[in-house]
C-alpha cells in the first residue's frame, strides 16, 4: 500500500524536522523530498506533517504513521538483503569513532553479518581524527566518524548539536572558570567547548584530558567538571548542565560516512545502506 521510497522520505523528514536535511541525507532535492511526503499523505489520506517557513512538526497521525514507517522499512530491507546480498563475498575493513560504536552500531553490525555472513568485517575503533587519517592511506575501507557540521566531505548520517553535561551532584561557580573534561587533541568537542566559551567571554580550565568517551563517561560521574556530548549519546547517568550556569550554546556536529575509493563498492554499498537506514 505505501511505496518505501515515500516512507524512507518521510522518515528522514521527521526524524531532523526539515526538508532540507532530509534531502541532504537522501541525496534528494528538496522539492523530491516534499513531493514524496505529499503523496505519501495522499496515499494515507492524512496529514502527516505541520510545516510553515519556521517549523516542521508531526502531526498525531505522523507520529502513527512513523512507527509503521520504520516497521514496514526494516521488513522491506530484510527482505531484500536476504534475497540479494546473502550470496555478497568480499572483505570490509570498517572503521567507527569510539563513542559511536557504544549506540546502535553494534546491533547494526550484528544485524549485518547475519545477512551478509560471507563478508568479512574487520572492525577498528578509535578516535574520528585517526580513522579519517588511516582511510586516506588506504589502511581502511570505510569509516562512521564525527565531522564539523557543514563539512562536505563524506555521506551525512545526521546531524546534532553539542550539549554540556555533568554529574547531578557537581555544582559549578557560575561566575569562575568552567572546568572541562576534554578530550585530548584534536577534538571536535573540545574545540566546540573551547570556541563557545571564548566567543561568550567565559574564562574557563582543563581538569582532566581523556582518550576515549569511557574516560569523559567517568569523569564526569567523579565530578570532576562539564563535559560535551552530542545530544543522543549523553549518558544515563549524566544529566544537561542546568541553565543557571549561564553555559553558552554549543555547535553542532555531523555523523558522516567516508568510504575509499578503491574499495570494493557492492560490499562498502550494503554496510552504508545498513547503517543509513537505522537511523
Amino acid at each position: 500500500m505505501f511505496d518505501p521510497q515515500l516512507l524512507r522520505s518521510f522518515v528522514a523528514v521527521a526524524d531532523t524536522l526539515s526538508f532540507t536535511r532530509a534531502a541532504e541525507i537522501l541525496r534528494l532535492s528538496q522539492p523530491t523530498v516534499s513531493q514524496q511526503v505529499r503523496k505519501l499523505e495522499t496515499a494515507a489520506g492524512r496529514q502527516l506533517l505541520v510545516r510553515d517557513t519556521r517549523r516542521v512538526a508531526l502531526t498525531d497521525n505522523g507520529q502513527a504513521m512513523l512507527g509503521f514507517a520504520r516497521s514496514i522499512l526494516s521488513a522491506h530491507d530484510e527482505a531484500a538483503s536476504y534475497f540479494t546480498g546473502s550470496a555478497m563475498r568480499g572483505r570490509i575493513r570498517f572503521g567507527s569513532a569510539d563513542d559511536l560504536a557504544l549506540t546502535q552500531l553494534p546491533k547494526i553490525l550484528r544485524n549485518f553479518r547475519q545477512l551478509y555472513p560471507q563478508i568479512n568485517l574487520e572492525l577498528t575503533v578509535a578516535q574520528s581524527g585517526s580513522l579519517a587519517r588511516r582511510l586516506r592511506a588506504g589502511q581502511l575501507d570505510l569509516v562512521y566518524v564525527k565531522q564539523e557540521s557543514g563539512a562536505p566531505e563524506g555521506r551525512l548520517v545526521r546531524r546534532e548539536r553539542h550539549l554540556w553535561v555533568a554529574h547531578r551532584s557537581f555544582t559549578m561557580d557560575p561566575d569562575g572558570p568552567v572546568p572541562l573534561i576534554v578530550y585530548q587533541p584534536p577534538s571536535i568537542s573540545r574545540a566546540a567547548a573551547i570556541d563557545a566559551l571564548e566567543s561568550a567571554g567565559r574564562s574557563w580550565r582543563i581538569t582532566c584530558n581523556v582518550r576515549e568517551v569511557n574516560g569523559a563517561t567517568a569523569a564526569a560521574r567523579a565530578g570532576l567538571g562539564v563535559a560535551v556530548f552530542p545530544r543522543t549519546m549523553v549518558p544515563e547517568t549524566l544529566d544537561l548542565a542546568p541553565a543557571a550556569w549561564g553555559l553558552p550554546q554549543l555547535s553542532e556536529v555531523d555523523f558522516v560516512l567516508l568510504d575509499n575509493p578503491r574499495a570494493a563498492r557492492a560490499p562498502i554499498e550494503a554496510l552504508v545502506n545498513a547503517i543509513v537506514t537505522s537511523r
